[in-house]
């Protein structure tokens, strides 16, 4: 029997780690969770036990299914192709999941159910009740990146002593590292639907062959100081315009990919300094399309008109003025992301953002990968998040006020891209000597504070009959090995050069002997793919195979004892490796697992994705995951001493929301924490 049918809101947070999260409050920088602790129960260490693999779309599926990946069948940031051996396919989409969500099952018992940007199985919404709204879920990174990005944003840095424009434009493999995916389409029904559930996505298809450790997210270390499009540009004076002020200077920037401009106006201050920067869509214009000077950190809510596919579309912007000299000689500014102002395609219903448009403000974008930069960092990258989950506890609680929500399932992913492009070089490695590894930590710490200033956002929830859960889906690690980057487990793709070594795996050569980025088929008999998976090449299972079925638990043994042997740099790289029937111990055992399940050693790990969820690192850092509860339903300033499992969350939320649990559910409330 239910005995509980309180409102319930999950602040869900990509890649907050509670063993940081437990530092930074006793240094007293997050002192809303210090509040939450005091008002609501968790374990002593904050930690969840998290299930694996130990990344985005998986763990978040569990933590709203309450099953492990190798039942909901999302296990890993792609999932393999159903006959393929060397391709992968989009996971994100929710009609690859075999479990029930339980926003479902909130919505079909008449509870009004609001799912915010829920990077694991929730779009397209898998169910037609009235009650259930939906807002994106097609990716972790920001509402509508990966369908409304008209162009990408571009560093300015404009110049008298530069003679011409150069553009460098952003570079992806298309492969999702780093939580970063783009250029979806969607496509709707031919029925005309407008409610958005016969919207679906079309299959994303990956082929990616990760040859060795300076492919992939391995290379991390290795990105530029800048990775995001660089444009440099001439400074001039002033000719030509409308109402230009005397000893103003111009330069222009490209949209359009280079077919329009936008004028920029560069003027002084009463003093003679120049301070101020106007930019205009004509040089002709009356009214600039934004101002930007100084103290101003993010200008938001800029209006603009953009060319994409051929089209003219309405566009929202951020900037930001970074640096001008007195004399206005040289000019940094950030010119964001033209996001779709109103691309309402992944809004359910549609209102949503109309509604949201009028109320609380524009879209707010962010950069994903600006780069191992700390002045970009604390320019740009942090400003620009800080904007992001300010709008967002902007649009969260203006819909709990006004739509009349009982249960709120929300996702955050600050702490997770920045973790992304920081942590590799967090800790000093001689062959990245070049970063301060203070600075860096620094730059993660505002990251934390930030979050914490967002949860405090909904701190008022508690007084008015919420019941809070904040948690997270992963922690990320800074490696402890000063090389720590290995040539298999990246999720992005197939690894071939640990594989190859051993045997396994056989490319294609080409006329000089070098590998091709093709498997030769019929000499390969298993491959690793994803972040910790290998597949034996079977016949009468898959195209190309050769292994005879009779001979797969031999060759199984084989591999396995291959793994363990393996060195790098001397040091075992493999932890635990294997087969499927005995990985059903950790919830992979599901027909999207490989025949063999693997991970990496600690300290031998990427950000996360190929460790045990118990892992730590350098700099106080975990993979775990965080579990905290608060409200008229939980005890206050409680310690339990609990393991409290991810596929614990989902039983204790329908628990604390008086609703059945998931049909596949196989963790159990945390009653221990229950007030009553």
């Amino acid at each position: 029997m239910f005995f509980m049918q309180n409102k319930v809101l999950v602040l869900g947070v990509d890649g907050l780690d509670p063993r940081l999260t437990k530092k930074y409050m006793n240094k007293g920088v997050m002192p809303n969770f210090t509040k939450f602790q005091q008002r609501g129960s968790a374990r002593e260490d904050l930690v969840m036990l998290g299930a694996m693999p130990t990344i985005t779309p998986p763990m978040w599926t569990t933590l709203a299914t309450g099953a492990y990946a190798g039942t909901h069948g999302i296990t890993d940031f792609w999932n393999p192709h159903p006959t393929e051996l060397d391709t992968l396919i989009y996971s994100f989409d929710s009609s690859n999941c075999k479990a029930e969500p339980l926003w479902n099952v909130f919505a079909e018992e008449g509870r009004k159910t609001l799912v915010w940007h829920w990077p694991g199985s929730s779009w397209p919404p898998t169910s037609d009740s009235p009650n259930l709204h939906v807002v994106d879920g097609t990716q972790p990174s920001n509402i509508n990146i990966a369908v409304g990005t008209a162009e990408w944003g571009q560093w300015i840095e404009a110049s008298t002593s530069i003679h011409e424009t150069h553009v460098v434009e952003k570079e992806s493999d298309g492969s999702g590292a780093g939580c970063v995916i783009s250029d979806l389409e969607v496509e709707e029904e031919l029925d005309g639907s407008q409610n958005g559930l016969d919207m679906s996505l079309k299959a994303k298809v990956l082929q990616n062959m990760i040859m060795n450790e300076n492919e992939g997210e391995c290379a991390g270390s290795a990105m530029p100081e800048l990775y995001e499009s660089k444009t440099t540009l001439p400074i001039k004076d002033a000719t030509g315009w409308a109402n230009a002020p005397e000893g103003a200077k111009e330069f222009a920037i490209p949209v359009s990919n280079g077919m329009e401009r936008r004028h920029c106006l560069v003027t002084k201050n009463a003093q003679g300094v120049y301070d101020t920067v106007a930019i205009y869509k004509s040089k002709k214009g009356a009214e600039p399309i934004v101002v930007l000077n100084k103290p101003q950190v993010v200008v938001n809510d800029i209006m603009d008109t953009v060319s994409k596919k051929g089209n003219k579309v309405d566009v929202v912007r951020q900037a930001i003025l970074i640096g001008i000299a007195p004399d206005g000689s040289n000019v940094e500014l950030w010119w964001g992301n033209a996001m779709e102002a109103a691309n309402d395609l992944l809004f359910h219903p549609k209102t949503i953002l109309a509604d949201l448009r009028a109320n609380v403000g524009e879209l707010r974008s962010v950069s994903m990968m600006i780069g191992n930069s700390v002045k970009a960092a604390n320019e740009v990258f942090a400003p620009l998040w800080e904007s992001y989950s300010e709008w967002q506890a902007n649009c969260m609680n203006y819909l709990i006020e006004n739509n009349g929500y009982d249960v709120v399932f929300s996702h955050l992913h600050n702490v997770d891209i920045a973790g992304h492009t920081f942590w590799e070089i967090a800790k000093y490695r001689p062959h990245i000597a070049f970063y301060d590894e203070k600075l860096i930590q620094d730059v993660m710490e505002r990251f934390y504070v930030d979050t914490d200033r967002y949860l405090g956002r909904f701190m008022h929830l508690l007084d008015e009959g919420w019941d809070i859960i904040i948690t997270s889906d992963h922690g990320l690690v800074c490696a402890e090995e000063d090389e720590p980057a290995v040539p298999i487990g990246d999720p992005f793709g197939i690894n071939i050069k640990v594989m190859e070594e051993l045997g396994y795996t056989v490319m294609k050569k080409d006329a000089d002997g070098n590998d091709l980025r093709e498997i030769d088929w019929e000499k390969t008999t298993a491959v690793a793919q994803r972040g910790i998976y290998i597949y034996i090449n079977l016949k009468g299972r898959d195209p190309h195979g050769i292994v005879d079925p009779a001979d797969k638990y031999e060759l199984e043994r084989k591999i396995i004892d291959d793994l363990y042997n393996y060195r790098w740099n001397g040091k075992r790289i493999i932890a635990l490796a294997v087969r499927k029937k005995e990985a059903a111990h950790f919830g992979l055992d599901g027909e999207n697992c490989g025949d063999i399940i693997y991970f990496n050693e600690e300290g031998f790990n990427r950000i996360h994705g190929d460790s045990i969820s118990t892992y730590q690192g350098y700099a106080d850092t975990s993979v775990s995951p965080i579990f905290m509860a608060a409200g008229p339903n939980i005890k206050q300033n409680y310690i339990t001493d609990r393991v409290i499992r991810e596929v614990d969350v989902a039983p204790t939320v329908a628990t604390l929301g008086g609703v059945r649990m998931p049909a596949q559910c196989e963790g159990a409330p945390v009653y221990q924490i229950f007030e009553k």
